[in-house]
């Protein structure tokens, strides 16, 4: 793997985690608005179905409007809680996101440096048993030049036969 693609691959990592805390927050914001608009719905069939009641016995109206007051209070503590949860995972994502740079980095090091360290002791072998090797096979190739010269059964390859050539000698 290269730097570039380590580099896309930590990139689409980070992608990811930031689809998947939009994701989240998203499903948060929607569970917020529909429990506030469910919370609304029926705060208004009971307003409906209440007026009438507390326009008649102002004593009913005494004891319901504790109800009423303690589940606004409820929803109130509600949409705080999910709105600390939300910052408390951004917050999380952050981090993990900083960590998962971090570590991306570390590990294109030590890549990095692994390939490096290849590179040089393949050179190193290459230099070491490259040679030997070809001086090996240049007296092996000579061995069996001279080999076959023997063996040859053509006599020009054989010594010469010398004859008497004592008037030749100057």
């Amino acid at each position: 793997m290269d730097h570039e693609t380590i580099e896309v691959a930590c990139i689409a990592l980070g992608a990811l985690a930031l689809l998947m805390q939009s994701i989240v927050l998203l499903a948060i914001y929607f569970g917020v608005r529909k429990s506030s608009q469910s919370l609304k719905e029926e705060i208004e069939d009971i307003r409906s179905s209440v007026m009438p009641v507390v326009h008649t016995s102002r004593a009913l109206l005494d004891r319901l409007s504790p109800k009423v007051e303690q589940t606004v209070t409820d929803l109130s503590v509600l949409s705080h809680s999910l709105r600390v949860q939300a910052e408390d995972m951004e917050g999380a994502v952050g981090e993990i996101l900083e960590r998962v740079r971090k570590e991306t980095g570390r590990v294109d090091a030590m890549f990095s440096n692994t390939l490096d360290a290849v590179d040089k002791a393949s050179e190193f072998v290459t230099q070491a048993v490259g040679k030997p090797v070809r001086q090996l096979s240049g007296i092996l190739a000579s061995f069996k030049a001279i080999i076959e010269s023997l063996r040859s059964s053509d006599p020009s390859f054989r010594e010469p036969v010398i004859h008497d050539d004592k008037d030749m000698f100057v």
